[in-house]
């Protein structure tokens, strides 16, 4: 059991943003929010170093009793451990890291489940019964992070290619998205997308593929429903590994905010997996981060499922 006076801390380390959740029982000590690339140089050492200091700033000197964080990146067991080593050494106190796609499940509520998240990338992360982590996708915005934001308008601007290509030009989401770029020149959209360096800015123009399906755009529409496809193929793949099946939580801003890609996601576990039960993360991931600290605080630190 958590003592009330005891203080943990739960991180979410998002690729566009950083949220830090301190709580002592159920009051809030503090809750902010901070840009990513302000502060991770995606060095492992650098990074914990800055990130202990972050939090030792929040919390006024005062070590955490307990600390779990979900980061963006971390897709393996090994580098989940070599973190979470590092982060303890420098705050002297149990740590837990997990990916951030493995804070759905607890934030929603639950204690075992498979984790999606569908942001400004993607991933599916799952624990076998042995605690053995699975990752499916999350491979960035050019290799794939299927239903991303980014994987969204990237697979959008393929679709208005190849629709130029055929001598078509009606869609919808050829004029919106062009207009999300400013042009009314088709050659440049390439070359402006080019110039738009990182995932959290291609990111920016998803809102112009639900905008255009909301239109009846027959392209964008395949956009999503395809993202949404290989978001459950992932889904597929770590049932197939030995994942439990029974529940899939989905959260991330885009899936989250789009009902149309939730839906669209819906179906297709339906079709690979009928017996999974899928639920939309309304809360915040952090809150699931919480939920692993005082666990971990409960439990002790050799309980933490990481360790495997």
């Amino acid at each position: 059991m958590v003592h009330r006076d005891m203080l943990v801390v739960g991180i979410d380390i998002g690729g566009t943003k950083t949220r830090i959740l301190g709580r002592r029982g159920d009051v809030t000590q503090f809750d902010e929010t901070i840009v990513t690339d302000d502060w991770r140089v995606w060095h492992m050492e650098t990074d914990a170093a800055k990130l202990a200091s972050i939090v030792m700033d929040f919390c006024d000197g005062l070590v955490p009793s307990a600390l779990a964080v979900g980061a963006h990146g971390c897709d393996t067991g090994d580098l989940c451990r070599h973190f979470q080593t590092l982060l303890s050494a420098r705050l002297q106190t149990s740590v837990q890291v997990v990916n951030d796609a493995e804070l759905m499940v607890p934030a929603a509520g639950y204690e075992d489940g498979i984790g999606v998240v569908a942001g400004t990338g993607s991933i599916v992360v799952a624990r076998t019964a042995e605690g053995e982590m699975l990752a499916a996708g999350g491979w960035g915005w050019i290799l794939g992070d299927e239903g991303s934001a980014a994987a969204l308008v990237r697979e959008a601007a393929k679709a208005i290619r190849r629709a130029f290509d055929r001598g078509q030009d009606g869609d919808p989401l050829i004029g919106m998205l062009m207009r999300e770029l400013a042009t009314n020149d088709q050659t440049k959209l390439g070359i402006l997308l080019n110039q738009t360096r990182g995932a959290a800015a291609w990111g920016r123009y998803a809102n112009a593929v639900f905008d255009a399906a909301f239109a009846g755009s027959p392209l964008a529409a395949r956009v999503i429903r395809e993202g949404a496809e290989g978001l459950a193929a992932h889904v597929q793949l770590l049932i197939e590994r030995g994942a439990n099946a029974s529940l899939v939580v989905a959260g991330g801003g885009v899936i989250a905010e789009q009902p149309m890609l939730f839906e669209a996601f819906v179906d297709a576990v339906a079709s690979v997996s009928p017996t999974s039960r899928v639920v939309l993360l309304r809360d915040p991931p952090v809150i699931g981060a919480v939920a692993l600290a005082a666990r971990l605080l409960a439990h002790g630190a050799g309980s933490a499922r990481n360790a495997s």
